[in-house]
């Protein structure tokens, strides 16, 4: 059930109905109800797991609240931890780990052997149960009383909206929404509907245009492939996953504030980063917050020294890269991502606080942009060694094609409203700025959004790139 597609759109009509004219407890069971048919719409032998995640961390949270023992506490801890990444770990690394294995053995010169098991991915797993360990992590930390009513923790962990692709939300900050609901404003309908066509023109205009110029790249031999169309390769897909991903949180965000709820800011103009630290303060907040909160700074953060941070880094980075796939491509993107961090810091020192003008700062987000690309090449190849072919070409061959002219044109056709767009919002720090603008301004931006969608649709429909995940 894809953002866009009409049986999504004829579902969410429904649940806006019924959640108008709803109260109280009731709005919550068709919250729940509604969570559980839109997972179960894509495959409903999956909806085992989120209720087995959801009830084991429900009962682990209390014990750990009422535990007087810190043993028994961390055991309690151990339980939910172990549950969730057991099964995050069988449903997305097992057959990774047998066919590595099978690989080493191979090299050996000894017999390897196929996966006993094709195991099928359920789509959302790696949002659904960070959020449930954050869960139970802050109750032990003491951030958190557990919840006491299981409706409002099992709609915590399974709403909707977020429910397969984030953002990753802490119960420290959606839990009280759900147990309390928070009165709608004003702002809520114009504010939501903005967010959703924004989501909407993001998804179907940008990501899907350019996923065509993407794939048409990574699907070719690289030795037929010149630097520039590599190049074209990497920036349509650096705007085709970005689009992808902003446009399904954007239209997340909006559904939510239509039912009343506010989730997080998931993107905050990434591709306008002045430097590898401030790039993952922009994107994909939900998940780089949590590395930092749950990992980074337990591993001791800056705390013990130079090196000791530097290891810390390049540690997070690395299984950063591994939640998004089993895959040693994504490996070696977060690999990338640690290094060009760990360079930053050691080279240079400590970021300075204050925000520079925004022409000043161009250069230093087009050379981070350029840095961010690099990594795009690592995280869509199908190989690291077709990823050292592209790269290769890309810094050998600079034979300009037809296939590379049409394709800078396309990404730039594409992608320089939104990104003239952006800097124009990050010049004013606000998010919702042209909300802010005169009507006819802001009629102008939708009706601009509308006929592209209307008349720049992809004539091919592509799935959600983080529902793999």
């Amino acid at each position: 059930m894809l953002f866009n597609s009409y049986v999504f759109w004829v579902f969410l009509a429904v649940v806006l109905a019924l959640h108008a004219v709803l109260r109280g407890r009731g709005r919550k069971v068709l919250l729940l109800v509604a969570s559980y048919v839109f997972y179960g719409y894509w495959d409903w032998r999956f909806l085992g797991l989120i209720a087995l995640s959801t009830l084991t961390d429900f009962i682990a949270a209390q014990a750990i609240d009422g535990a007087a023992e810190r043993a028994r506490k961390k055991a309690w801890l151990v339980v939910s931890v172990a549950l969730n990444l057991g099964i995050l770990g069988f449903f997305k690394y097992f057959d990774f780990f047998v066919e590595s294995l099978s690989s080493v053995l191979i090299a050996a010169g000894l017999p390897g052997f196929e996966p006993v098991l094709k195991v099928v991915l359920p789509v959302g797993i790696s949002f659904y149960t960070f959020q449930t360990m954050s869960y139970t992590i802050d109750v032990y930390r003491g951030h958190l009383k557990p919840s006491r009513d299981l409706l409002d923790f099992a709609v915590y962990v399974s709403f909707f909206p977020q429910l397969v692709a984030g953002p990753i939300e802490r119960a420290t900050r959606f839990l009280p929404q759900i147990v309390s609901p928070r009165k709608r404003t004003a702002a809520d309908l114009p504010e939501g509907a903005y967010l959703v066509l924004s989501g909407l023109f993001r998804k179907v205009v940008i990501a899907d245009n350019l996923a065509a110029v993407a794939n048409a790249i990574f699907s070719a031999d690289p030795a037929t492939l010149t630097g520039p169309e590599v190049i074209v390769g990497v920036y349509a897909f650096a705007f085709q996953i970005y689009g992808d991903f902003s446009g399904y949180t954007d239209i997340a965000r909006g559904v939510a504030r239509w039912l009343g709820y506010d989730l997080m800011v998931n993107f905050r103009m990434p591709y306008l980063a002045v430097s590898p630290s401030d790039f993952w303060r922009r994107w994909h907040i939900s998940l780089s917050s949590w590395l930092r909160d749950y990992l980074y700074i337990p591993l001791g953060g800056n705390r013990n020294g130079r090196w000791n941070t530097y290891r810390n880094l390049m540690l997070t980075m690395l299984l950063g890269g591994l939640w998004h796939g089993a895959a040693w491509t994504f490996v070696a993107w977060g690999a990338f991502h640690g290094l060009i961090l760990v360079t930053y810091r050691a080279f240079a020192g400590k970021e300075r606080e204050e925000k520079r003008p925004l022409i000043a700062r161009i250069p230093a987000m087009v050379l981070m942009f350029q840095l961010v690309a690099v990594s795009w090449l690592l995280f869509r190849a199908e190989s690291i060694g077709q990823a050292f072919q592209m790269g290769v070409k890309a810094v050998s061959d600079f034979t300009l094609t037809p296939l590379a002219v049409g394709g800078f044109a396309t990404v730039a056709f594409f992608a320089l409203p939104l990104m003239l767009y952006e800097l124009w919002l990050e010049d004013r720090d606000d998010l919702m700025a042209i909300l802010r603008r005169p009507w006819l301004v802001r009629a102008a931006l939708a009706t601009f959004c509308v006929l592209m969608l209307v008349f720049f649709p992809s004539p091919v429909q592509y799935q959600f790139i983080y529902f793999q995940f």
